[in-house]
């Protein structure tokens, strides 16, 4: 991690604090995105409080400015947020997921329709807890669905969560054994995880799409498959004709553009 980045962390980490318990909240904040192909408006959820102050504070410290949608998918989303994409000269930069993280804040009112602004993250495998990475995120584009299709969707979010909750019990229980000082094998470990995950879905509420929900990815669009998993934090108000423009770049095999696109500026015009 460089120098940068670390200052960058620890100063956050002290503003972020502070504005967590500052009193009262940003109604309805907007934010302007200027990029190389054009201006995109922002609206901030006031009920994701953690993400929204984080992404604030990003946007007041200057940190997007310069940086590059390193990801971009058709038909899906454009991803934007990593540092290292600053350094144009190496295409390969690496991935910024693995540095500092935010708590997921899932709430039914806000879902990955057409304009979403979400939170990147690692996988489940490494992030059970599907905490957010504390720097990028992604605009949803995306297509439109039948209903027997937001039906799998749904089967598949549900089998998401529970294996994801499983993997957290597993986690849970062998570093509750570590700092015990006890050693079990593999398959106690996930024999007391079962016991929990059997008592946790005794009381598991199967996620449902609600009739607005449905209504807007089969007349909209988006990306349903990743609600409940992926923290939503704002939804785009203006620019989306300039989303659907970075969206159709070409990119090679790894889902990079071609020809760079970047954030030229990024500031607040409403708090």
């Amino acid at each position: 991690m460089n120098r940068y980045f670390r200052t960058f962390i620890t100063f956050f980490s002290l503003i972020f604090i502070i504005s967590c318990k500052a009193p009262g909240g940003n109604e309805n904040t907007i934010v302007s995105i200027k990029t190389t192909l054009g201006d995109i408006k922002i609206k901030l959820y006031d009920g994701t409080p953690i993400h929204r102050e984080n992404f604030i504070h990003l946007v007041n410290s200057g940190f997007y400015n310069g940086i590059s949608f390193h990801r971009i998918i058709k038909d899906f989303m454009i991803q934007a947020g990593d540092p290292e994409s600053r350094n144009t000269k190496s295409p390969n930069f690496p991935d910024s997921l693995k540095t500092f993280t935010i708590p997921a804040e899932f709430n039914n009112m806000y879902f990955h329709k057409r304009g979403a602004l979400a939170a990147a993250r690692q996988c489940n495998d490494v992030n059970p807890l599907m905490r957010s990475s504390g720097t990028q995120f992604y605009i949803v584009q995306g297509v439109k669905f039948s209903d027997d299709e937001l039906n799998t969707v749904e089967q598949k979010i549900n089998s998401n969560i529970k294996q994801s909750h499983f993997n957290t019990l597993i986690k849970e229980t062998a570093d509750s054994l570590r700092l015990s000082g006890k050693t079990m094998t593999d398959a106690e470990i996930q024999e007391i995880a079962s016991i929990k995950m059997f008592q946790y879905l005794t009381e598991f509420k199967e996620y449902k799409m609600s009739e607005e929900q449905r209504n807007i990815y089969k007349t909209i669009g988006g990306t349903p498959r990743l609600d409940g998993t992926y923290t939503v934090f704002g939804e785009v108000t203006e620019g989306l004709d300039i989303v659907d423009k970075i969206s159709a770049v070409p990119t090679d095999s790894g889902d990079r553009p071609l020809n760079d696109i970047k954030i030229i500026k990024v500031k607040i015009i409403k708090n």
